[in-house]
């Protein structure tokens, strides 16, 4: 028996702990003793069963780019890891300890798109409205488990290499919930999916994901494009298999990551944070040290988009230093004809929407 599975079996009381209390709040809710809001105007939510991990950001990106040629978006987000509290509207000015990490990438993203954080989303909604009233939908960032809100299209994603089907409850897990409350979701994304994926890889998905009659299931995969340089942005250069690699990264999971550099770069050695995590002088110190000692004439530090919101607060730093960090954008891909199945799904959503 691995080690894995030990420890998890030693951390399954707690997780039958966790799950009691989650399982009583969410009955709370489907006898009505909690009560949900609804809203007259679509509320999309886009979230998972996990932590962190499966997306999320990219997906929501993803919406942003489509629905904001036909509609009056806006997203709201908690704004995990800010040093404010209550409901704010981004702006571009603005850095990750006011408004997050995730917020203020989507706010340099689309500056012409409403994006507003707030610990309830249920009194987060009405602001936002009463702020932007021209506001024709709304995106709700990790917002599955937020059942305060009831959205009217729920859109659950779950992480190929780790679908919560295979999950368990925390501290022995990921799961922030059952497995079986995927059954509140309307549409299943699979993401971070194999660029090779076959049509029975994703029947054997299917499958195990055993969907409702009334939920569909899509896959997706993400595309990187050339990254810019952190510190002037109009600067890009490609990776090749001369270049050598630092990574840093304080995002849920990286080995979909990895995987790309692997194929796209001589080396890639990695430094690791936890999610979202702010860094430090002393860490930034450390980051130099492992750069000027990778042995390599072309040389470049990595991160990610989120990660850049957090590291952007040092750039005096890196500027002083001369480091060359450089920004990895991604978007979302679906697969074969998923991609027009799924905008129906939500096409069909919004077109029959009723106040």
């Amino acid at each position: 028996m691995s080690d894995d599975i030990v420890i998890r079996i030693l951390l399954l009381p707690l997780a039958l702990l966790y799950g009691l209390g989650v399982g009583m709040r969410n009955l709370l809710y489907r006898v009505g003793i909690l009560r949900s809001v609804h809203f007259d105007l679509p509320v999309i939510s886009v979230g998972n069963l996990s932590v962190g991990g499966a997306g999320k950001s990219p997906h929501i990106e993803y919406l942003l780019r489509w629905l904001n040629d036909y509609l009056e978006v806006a997203v709201l987000s908690r704004g995990y890891g800010r040093n404010t509290t209550g409901f704010q509207q981004a702006s571009v000015l603005d850095t990750a300890e006011m408004v997050g990490d995730e917020p203020l990438q989507f706010k340099r993203k689309f500056p012409e798109v409403p994006i507003c954080v707030s610990e309830s989303r249920a009194l987060g909604v009405p602001e936002l409205v009463k702020r932007n009233p021209q506001t024709q939908c709304v995106l709700l960032d990790d917002a599955f488990q937020h059942l305060a809100v009831t959205p009217g299209l729920n859109i659950l994603l779950t992480e190929y290499s780790r679908p919560f089907t295979r999950d368990w409850l925390l501290p022995a897990g990921r799961l922030r919930e059952g497995r079986y409350n995927y059954r509140r979701a309307d549409l299943i994304i699979v993401t971070k999916c194999p660029t090779e994926l076959s049509a029975m890889d994703r029947q054997k998905m299917i499958q195990e994901i055993d969907p409702f009659p009334r939920q569909k299931v899509f896959f997706s995969h993400y595309s990187y494009g050339m990254p810019y340089d952190l510190l002037r942005p109009d600067q890009k250069r490609s990776l090749d298999l001369d270049t050598d690699v630092l990574l840093i990264s304080a995002i849920a999971n990286t080995d979909y990551l990895l995987k790309y550099l692997g194929a796209s770069v001589r080396s890639a050695q990695t430094l690791e944070f936890e999610d979202h995590h702010f860094f430090k002088e002393d860490e930034l110190h450390d980051m130099m040290r492992r750069f000027n000692r990778l042995d390599s004439r072309n040389k470049i530090i990595i991160t990610t988009e989120k990660d850049a919101m957090r590291l952007e607060l040092h750039r005096d730093f890196f500027w002083k230093n001369q480091l060359p960090v450089y920004v990895l954008p991604v978007e979302v891909s679906f697969f074969d004809n998923d991609e027009a199945l799924f905008q129906e799904a939500v096409r069909h959503f919004l077109l029959d929407f009723k106040r």
